[in-house]
């Protein structure tokens, strides 16, 4: 049996210890361990004691593998209800004691994961830097002349050391984004809504999402899931699809910031890391878009002014005004700017960005996903010591938009960088899209040659994917213009569709370039001197399957297809009718192909 000192805390390694018979009571005293060897008393501001966790153990029962997270310890930052512990949100003079946990606290709860106490934070979760606390504020895992990160900074550094599997944070301007990205982990921020934020004090309650620290991907994603649900207790709860994490689709257009805005604040290093990065990605088959990045970095200006100041001001205002002294100086310098605000203020704050999102709608709508750099440049305690405010908000650079816009994400580490510091990129998509996010994200963060953020631990082999339909999904196989990357993948990806596989036909079909266009599209018909055709495979919620049909035209129809893998989803197939005129690709069996060879 493995020593529990050498376990790495990831949930694979985890899973197959217990599974093996290692006992969590010992790995709850692990955890206590691994803190006392760091030793940095600004990770957790309250922890439960030995036997407050071992009572925890205890009612798990026995080892049940259904359940995703049974024997899981986590770390929960301290705005977030934990029944037993009190929430500080940074602030003494603000604690209370919880009676009851917060709602994704009870998921994770449910799905076997034991809390073991509650981490530092940026005040009122108001910074990027980590180090607004009344407690002493955490190390950075990797350099401790570097920022830690915040708002999140505790759980962000404990995950990174490997005392826990995963942690909680909270994200309003990228508090679960740029501590993953300095600590060289992964921090998952996902569809606001789709993690209730019942038993979480808000900052901005209108942006806020509870968010994921772990060491790989898929541990952020299998803990997103259990923590996910609808939330009738939370105003802003919402449904989100949140399936099984599948592969990324092999041809994904992905936004980047055009060269000249792109900001690095003279940090060479980054510039090159996020370069390497971008050309990874195209390597493996994606359509790099560049794009003006001036308008987003207009929306992630509004974050710190107008309405959603007075948003801070909603939570912090009485204390302010009860007692000044107990709030933070930086975070009460940047609250009070609220008092000269007006209603009329925050109006205008909605009307411009309501405008800015119309502007950039097409923008988004012509890729799949963006990717940019977690943070522009480091940001030392010396620096943020000589300005608490400039520093600061430039780690918000790629962050503060996102919120604004309803974007999902997940910052991802990449291969260090010249000067041995962490990479990081941020993938950004639209609402909902929290999977594609995920599956690209399993490739990105095994690009090169790194491990898992402070603990030397390698990477993990990436676990399954699921490359089936869910119970309230179809599969769809697409030949032509709607495959990933191609010009109607969107009228799949808008109704909710993700991508399962790419995969051949049976050797049963010929396949045809039908005239007409723009788009250039496919005629996949039956007959004999059939090839094997390269297809994609998507799920498609059944609920917008017949939305998905209306757009078929003639002489395109859905049928059955036959496939390699011995499925039989159903998908695009041409009546012989519609092939006069038509110039038949079959030998050359691929649409992409097609359209770089043969019609373009």
């Amino acid at each position: 049996m493995e020593s529990i000192a050498d376990l790495p805390f990831t949930l694979g390694a985890l899973g197959a210890a217990y599974a093996g018979g290692h006992d969590p009571a010992r790995v709850m005293r692990e955890v206590g361990r691994r803190l006392a060897a760091v030793d940095d008393p600004g990770i957790f501001i309250d922890r439960f004691p030995d036997e407050t966790l071992e009572a925890m153990v205890a009612a798990l029962g026995p080892y049940d593998p259904a359940r995703p997270l049974w024997g899981v310890p986590f770390a929960v930052k301290d705005n977030i209800d934990v029944a037993g512990l009190p929430t500080t949100a940074g602030c003494p003079a603000f604690a209370y004691v919880p009676e009851a946990d917060a709602f994704v606290v009870a998921q994770l709860r449910a799905a076997g994961a034991i809390p073991v106490g509650k981490t530092n934070l940026d005040q009122f979760a108001t910074g990027l830097v980590g180090v607004r606390t009344p407690y002493p504020a955490p190390r950075n895992a990797l350099d401790p002349g570097v920022v830690p990160g915040g708002s999140s900074s505790g759980s962000a550094v404990a995950v990174a050391h490997g005392a826990v599997a995963f942690g909680l944070g909270t994200d309003t301007a990228g508090s679960g984004r740029v501590p993953a990205g300095l600590n060289n982990i992964v921090g998952l921020k996902p569809t606001l809504g789709a993690l209730s934020s019942r038993g979480v004090v808000p900052a901005c309650r209108t942006l806020d999402t509870v968010s994921v620290f772990a060491l790989t991907v898929d541990d952020a994603w299998t803990a997103f899931r259990a923590a996910a649900g609808f939330d009738s207790g939370d105003p802003y709860s919402r449904t989100v699809p949140v399936g099984p994490l599948g592969a990324a689709p092999p041809a994904a257009t992905v936004g980047v910031p055009s060269r000249d805005s792109r900001r690095f604040f003279g940090d060479g290093a980054q510039a090159a890391s996020f370069e390497a990065t971008v050309a990874a990605l195209a390597a493996r088959g994606a359509r790099i878009e560049a794009i003006d990045f001036a308008p987003f970095q207009e929306v992630a200006e509004m974050l710190y002014a107008g309405a959603w100041v007075a948003e801070r001001h909603t939570v912090v205002g009485p204390l302010l005004a009860s007692d000044p002294d107990a709030v933070h100086p930086v975070i009460r310098q940047i609250v009070e700017a609220a008092g000269a605000l007006t209603a009329a203020d925050a109006f205008r704050g909605f009307y411009r960005l309501e405008a800015l999102k119309r502007a950039l709608a097409p923008v988004l709508a012509r890729v799949d996903l963006l990717c940019v750099p977690t943070i522009p440049a480091f940001v030392t305690l010396d620096e943020i010591a000589a300005d608490p405010i400039g520093p600061n908000a430039r780690l918000g650079t790629y962050t503060n938009f996102v919120n604004l816009l309803g974007l999902c994400g997940m910052a991802v580490p990449t291969p260090a960088r010249d000067d041995g510091r962490p990479g990081s990129v941020t993938l950004l998509a639209a609402p909902g899209r929290d999977a594609l996010v995920a599956g690209l994200g399993r490739e990105v963060e095994r690009l090169g040659k790194r491990s898992l953020g402070a603990t030397g631990w390698p990477v993990p082999p990436a676990g399954p994917v699921a490359d089936g339909a869910e119970p309230d999904e179809i599969e769809v196989a697409v030949c032509g213009a709607h495959m990933s990357g191609l010009p109607l993948n969107g009228e799949l990806t808008r109704l909710g569709g993700r991508f399962l596989r790419a995969v051949r036909t049976e050797p049963v079909y010929r396949l045809y370039a039908l005239p007409g266009g723009p788009p250039r599209r496919p005629g996949m018909v039956r007959g004999a001197g059939g090839e094997a055709i390269a297809v994609e495979v998507w799920a498609l919620p059944k609920a917008a399957f017949g939305a998905f049909i209306a757009r078929v035209p003639a002489p395109l129809a859905i049928g059955t297809v036959e496939l390699s893998d011995a499925t039989r989803p159903k998908g695009f197939l041409c009546e012989p009718a519609g092939l006069v005129g038509a110039e038949d690709v079959t030998a050359v069996g691929d649409w992409r192909r097609v359209v770089a060879e043969v019609v373009a």
